[in-house]
Order: structure tokens, then sequence, then C-alpha cells
């Protein structure tokens, strides 16, 4: 190893997400957190990615620097749709996993290629969310950018790029070479043109028109490359992926993930490919699957809910407990942006259910847990739908950590619940990559616990959240 000994100690890893960048370095050998640093992003679902760029360096300089780090990875939202011209320019503002306007481009790829045949060449049927669809309505609905687009790239695969030295003439050390531009298995299959086979060419032209570069596809113990300063960085991963590799998810266990979007989702060996749409076929970040769902509508949801209440988050779990299971029959469908699971780009959010009697704060506040929740278990539902076996979830993200949300989830969920301490899991997945990139040796580092918690279900929540989502979906937006 050409670095010096006292950089091979440390590794360090990336969560580029919808919010913030996030870094952590940790010792190689241990896993042990050394020191960490972050970076707000800016707002809206199309940003120019020159902000997380700008994000992610602010984030290393928070951290103290990279100067003794033998090997950094990245792991990043995904789906994002930037796209690149000849020069290895942005062209426009990269379009975000959860801007819904390619509704419509999802519904003509699929009436054009089939449910049946998009799955089992992709593992996924197309939503608003996802790459394909993103330039389907690039090239209807501003042609000119689409016909300039030379190559089309994801938010870590462009952030991997830039942090190897490429760019833009004038703006990166080693210029715009497109040839260069790497992703990995994960971040590839939530494109809707890359599956079994590799990247799909007639999926990508019926979408963009024509096909442009795209990144080469690593595996996942694979090197992309150094930095100028001679870091190895490592191939990077989409960030439910780098979670499961930052928990060290195995058969059994299900990911219930309530970030921005929230996320269900396990590690398999199985190929899944559900034909319906429901459950999205994603690639992990070991050479695995990574059977998925998401919902649009998960944190947020209690932040809002929060500021109508007038009370921090705290307060809001408190007055939850003082409300009975199921809220005395007030229920919230939460699809105050649309909805990806159930696939509802146009639906809004309602609350039902309202007598004098159960409008009150406290069964307001229980309410809006309680539909974050059955969301997400609508989702166990579907994933489990495709053959996968839940032994116990791990919850996590920020809401994981209020004992409100841990308490209704033993309700809502008929598995048991583990809750890892408050970590960065993308970034310490992306942590654990660098360092199986460098020494050629998957990590094993103990993983934290804060809470384990019995199944405690208590049927009439979901029951009366069945019925409340039905009369929500067909209703208009």
């Amino acid at each position: 190893m050409p670095l010096a000994d006292h950089r091979a100690r440390l590794v360090a890893g990336v969560d580029s997400s919808t919010q913030a960048c996030k870094v952590v370095i940790r010792d190689a050998s241990t896993g042990a957190l050394v020191r960490s640093g972050r970076a707000a992003h800016p707002g809206g679902t199309e940003v120019d990615p020159a902000a997380w760029w700008g994000a992610m360096l602010s984030a290393f300089a928070d951290a103290g620097g990279l100067d003794d780090v033998a090997a950094i990875s990245i792991a990043a939202q995904q789906h994002g749709m930037i796209v690149l011209d000849a020069e290895g320019c942005v062209i426009r503002d990269a379009l975000l996993w959860n801007d819904t306007r390619s509704a419509q481009a999802a519904l003509d790829l699929i009436a054009e290629v089939g449910t049946d045949e998009y799955a089992r060449r992709t593992g996924v049927v197309p939503v608003a969310s996802f790459t394909a669809t993103k330039l389907r309505w690039l090239r209807d609905a501003e042609p000119d950018a689409a016909a300039r687009v030379a190559a089309v790239v994801l938010p870590h695969d462009w952030l991997t790029w830039r942090l190897r030295g490429f760019g833009p003439a004038g703006e990166s050390p080693l210029g715009p070479r497109l040839d260069e531009l790497t992703t990995d298995r994960s971040d590839a299959s939530g494109t809707a043109y890359w599956g079994p086979n590799g990247y799909d060419l007639d999926l990508v032209a019926r979408a963009l028109g024509h096909v442009p570069v795209l990144p080469r596809v690593l595996a996942p113990n694979a090197a992309a490359g150094r930095t100028p300063d001679g870091i190895l960085v490592g191939a990077g991963a989409g960030d439910n992926a780098a979670a499961a590799l930052g928990l060290d998810a195995s058969a059994g266990d299900v990911v219930v993930s309530i970030g921005t979007s929230g996320t269900v989702f396990a590690v398999t060996d199985a190929v899944i490919a559900d034909p319906s749409g429901t459950v999205a076929g994603f690639a992990d970040a070991t050479g695995r699957g990574l059977p998925l769902i998401a919902t649009l509508n998960a944190a947020p949801v209690l932040d809002v809910t929060a500021a109508l209440l007038g009370v921090d988050h705290a307060e809001l779990g408190r007055l939850a407990l003082e409300a009975v299971p199921g809220s005395s029959g007030a229920v919230l469908v939460p699809y105050f942006e649309g909805e990806r699971t159930p696939n509802l780009p146009d639906a809004t959010a309602s609350f039902s259910g309202l007598t004098f009697a159960n409008t009150t704060r406290a069964s307001v506040a229980r309410a809006a847990i309680e539909g974050l929740l059955c969301g997400l278990a609508d989702g166990l539902d579907a994933v489990r739908g495709q053959g996968v076996y839940a032994a116990r979830i791990l919850l996590i993200g920020g809401a994981a950590q209020n004992p409100a949300v841990q308490g209704i989830a033993a309700q809502v969920f008929d598995v048991p619940i583990v809750v890892p301490a408050r970590g960065e899991y993308v970034a310490d997945g992306a942590a654990r990559q660098a360092r199986w990139a460098l020494t050629g040796e998957r990590p094993s580092w103990p993983l934290d616990i804060d809470a384990e918690l019995a199944s405690d279900t208590r049927e009439v929540i979901r029951t009366q959240y069945a019925r409340a989502r039905l009369t929500s979906a067909h209703r208009p937006g």
C-alpha cells in the first residue's frame, strides 16, 4: 500500500442525502467513530448538483479534513437525474427522487413496454421516482436540453467523479473524462434501465431518445480510483443499500427507515421482480438483492403535525402516548406529497373519523404517528408477499429514537423490533465499503442497540387505517 501507515488506520463514509451531507471517519480495524462532519443541502425537488459538491467539501472540513484518511466511499440519495453535456457541465438542475412531475412519463413507458416485461428486464416497474421517467420527462418537456445530454449520472456517481478530480474544464484538475464515470449495482438498479443483464439500452433510448454515456458499474468491493491526493475511492452505493451494509443486515432482518422518505427493505439472495411495481427489486451493496418499498411521506409527517400543534418532537410523542391505540377513531392518511407506495402521485393527505370527542391534541398527535407507521406496515406486507422472511425489524432514522414512535411501532408491526443506537447508518455503510475496497475484507464491526421491543399488535390501528386509506385512494387529489 503506497499510503503511509497512519492513513491506513482511518476510512471515511459519506451520506449525501436529500437534506444534508454527513461524513463519518472511522477506525478501519474496529469501526470506532473518530470524528464526523455535516453540512446542509438546499430544499426543493430540483437542485443544482454544485450545492451537493460544496456541502460535501464543507462536511469534510467540519470533520477535520481527510489528510489522515486512507479510503473513502460515497453513498447518496437514489434516482436523482444529473445530465451532463460533452464538456462535463451540468445541463440543468438535478431532479430528485421526490419530484413527481414525471408521473405521466412513467405511465407512458409502462404503456410501451408493459409491467411484466419491465419487471423481468429491470426488477422494477417505473414510477415517478425512477431516473428513466425523469429522462422521458426531459425528452418531452425540454427537448433542446435532452438533445445535449452526453452522459446521465446519479448523485453518488457525480460526486465520486468530482472527488476523483474529474469535471468541467477549469473546475477540475483532470477535466471532463466522461469515460471515467462509475456507479455501483445498488444505484444502477434504481434507474429503471439496468437489470440482471446490465444496462438495457433499448429502455434508455425509449426514455431519452438516444443512448448517452452511462457510468461503468463496479463490483461492491471495487475501487473507482483515487483522489488527486491519493485517497482510495470506493464504488459508492445508493442510500438504502448503504444503510443495510452499515447495519450489517442479514437474512431475516427487515430494515424500516424513517427519514425524509420511509423505506422498508431486506437483504436477500433471491432476485425479486414484482410485476405490480409495489416492491422494487433493487440490488444491495454486497452482491445480493434489496427488495424495497418506499413511501414519500415519513418524518415530515411528524414535522408538520408538531408545527400544527405548536410543539417539538418530544412533546408530540408525549401527547401521542396520552391517546389510546387507534386514536379513538381519528385516522391520518399522510399522503401530503402524493405517494409512491401505493402509487398515487396526485393524492393528498386526509384526516377522517373525527368527532367532537376525539378531536384533541393527543389524538391528532397519535394519529399522525399511527398513519406514518401504517404506511410502512403496508410496505412490510408487500415485501413479505414476495417471499421475504421477517424475523425482526431494525427501526432506524431520527424519528425512531422517539419513545412514542417505538412504542406505537410495536403495536403496529407484528414482528419484534430492534432499535439500533442513533447513528449515521448510510455513511457508516459507505465507511464499511471504503474499508472493504482498501483491504479486500468486508468488515464486521459491532452494532450498538438502544432498545428491543416485543410485538404488541393492536389490530384496531391497521384495520381503521386500511378503511380510511381505501377512501383516500378513490378521492380526487
